[in-house]
Order: C-alpha cells, then sequence, then structure tokens
C-alpha cells in the first residue's frame, strides 16, 4: 500500500506540535521551581559489586524484569482462558453461554483494584496456606530455586507473584473473551454454512475455516489488550509486588527525585508497549503477505 504524501496541513501540524513541547521546555526550565537531578538516576539501573566484581541489576532493572515477567505469564494465562470463554458464548449449550456471560460481565464491570485484594486474600493468604504450596517450594534444591527465581519470583514471594499473575489472567481474560468472540461472529454466516455443508464438524469449522479468517481481524484489539496487560500490571504494586511502578515509589521515597523518576519509567513502559506495536504490526504485515493483500 502505497504512502500518502505529506501535505502542508501536515507541516503545520507537526510544527504546531513541536512549538508546544519547546513552550513546555521552556516553562518548566524557567516557572518550574524545581532542581532537576538526573544524575541519581543511572545509579539505580545497575551498580557495581565489589565483592563479585561485576555489575548487578539494580531496583529499576529488577522491576523493569518484574513486570516483563508479569505481563508474559498473565498473557499466556489469559489467552486461553479468553478463547475458551469467547467458545462457549458462541456455543450452542445455554449453561455455557451463561457462564461465559456471567463471567465477563462480573470482571469487566469490577474495579481491578477490588480484584486485586480479593484475588491476593484468597489465593495468596488461604489458598496456598492450606494447600502447603509456600512449604514445598521452601523444600526444593538450589537449582530449582534459581529457575523459578528467574522465570517467575524467588521462591519467598512465589505466592505473592501467583495472586498478581492470576488476578490479570482473570482481568485481561474477559476483554480477550470479547475481541475473540466478536471477531468470530464477524465472519459471513455463509462460511459456516459452507463448511457444513462440506461435512466439517464444529470443531473443523473453527479451526480450519473460521479462526483462520478471525485471527486477521482479531490481531490488532488483541495486540492492544497485550499492551493493556503491561500497563495493568503496574497495579499490581498495591501488594508489594517489586515491578517497575513499585520499585519506582521505593526510588522516589529515597531520594525524592519524583519528576526524574516518573519520567523514567514512563520511558521503560513506552520502551516495552512500544516494542509490542512494532512487533505486532510485523506480524500484521507477514499475514497480509501470505494472503496476498
Amino acid at each position: 500500500m502505497s504512502r500518502r504524501p505529506v501535505g502542508w496541513i501536515d507541516v503545520v501540524v507537526g510544527a504546531a506540535c513541536a512549538a508546544l513541547v519547546l513552550w513546555l521546555g521552556y516553562l518548566m526550565g524557567s516557572r518550574v521551581r524545581y532542581n532537576w537531578n538526573w544524575s541519581v538516576i543511572p545509579q539505580f539501573f545497575f551498580y557495581y559489586d565489589e565483592a563479585g566484581s561485576r555489575w548487578v541489576p539494580n531496583l529499576i532493572v529488577k522491576g523493569f524484569l518484574m513486570t516483563i515477567k508479569l505481563s508474559v505469564w498473565a498473557t499466556l494465562l489469559a489467552t486461553p482462558l479468553g478463547v475458551l470463554t469467547a467458545l462457549l458464548r458462541i456455543g450452542r449449550n445455554l449453561v455455557g453461554r451463561l457462564l461465559g456471560r456471567t463471567y465477563v460481565e462480573l470482571v469487566r464491570n469490577m474495579p481491578p483494584l477490588v480484584l486485586v485484594y480479593i484475588v491476593y486474600y484468597f489465593v495468596s493468604d488461604q489458598l496456598v496456606r492450606a494447600l502447603g504450596v509456600e512449604t514445598l517450594l521452601l523444600s526444593l534444591g538450589p537449582g530449582m530455586q534459581g529457575f523459578l527465581e528467574g522465570c517467575c519470583a524467588p521462591v519467598t514471594k512465589m505466592p505473592v507473584f501467583a495472586s498478581a499473575v492470576f488476578m490479570l489472567a482473570i482481568y485481561e481474560g474477559a476483554y480477550i473473551a470479547e475481541i475473540v468472540r466478536a471477531g468470530v461472529q464477524s465472519i459471513d454466516r455463509g462460511q459456516w454454512e459452507a463448511s457444513s455443508a462440506l461435512g466439517f464438524t464444529r470443531l473443523q469449522q473453527l479451526r480450519h475455516v473460521i479462526f483462520p479468517q478471525a485471527l486477521a481481524r482479531t490481531l490488532p484489539p488483541y495486540a492492544g489488550q497485550v499492551i493493556s496487560t503491561i500497563k495493568d500490571s503496574a497495579i499490581v504494586s498495591v501488594i508489594s509486588i517489586p515491578e517497575l511502578t513499585f520499585q519506582g515509589l521505593e526510588i522516589m521515597a529515597s531520594t525524592y527525585r519524583t519528576f526524574e523518576i516518573w519520567i523514567t519509567i514512563t520511558a521503560l513502559y513506552f520502551v516495552l508497549t512500544f516494542t509490542c506495536s512494532l512487533g505486532v504490526q510485523r506480524l500484521e504485515a507477514a499475514l497480509g503477505a501470505r494472503r496476498g493483500y
């Protein structure tokens, strides 16, 4: 697809945006009474461990990695949950449709902060303790504990980490369910009828005919929901998960560098979300090339 040439309106809008940015920069530099000190920020990325003679990740990098872990695990759980719920909602079974709709409507109309506390006090404080999961984790060998810390969290933090992932998966899964349901139902009814006439079962219809067509339509909103998962992960800072926002609060409390900290945290969130956006754009282009458009 050819790009639209740059017109005079684009030039005017771009110049106005640039002027606004410069004006805001001037105000912040000349009018705002704030003593900027960016030199305190780099030390919170990495610090030099004199005992081990190597650079070690500090609070910001640890929080950045924890945000990635939370987002990846939550997406991996929310996606099958959302697809299953969407299948229930478009299925022929009345009980399944009622269960799917109840889950979607209940979660989508509940404040995420309330859901955080409900899941935290049930999963971490009650369920994990009743099942003895924490004792089992502490009994693991050093190698397995190191593996769990690398891909999830330290074993002492695993119950809280599991609560955060479970909450994000439940919350995002409800939105993914609606995305998938809308994508499937957007496929023309004739596709169902033609595949049924060929003798396909309903599962074969979904797998070979409907889902491949719905994928291209659901990919952009699904990508938006993955990006939303990254941003929504900040809310679990209220249960002391050491992700990016929580670490920002800790650093701000010790340095009082409010603007520097939150500008840095914002930039790191932007790096994550923008990278996801670019990845999805490439995937969309690849799918379009395979289908010849």
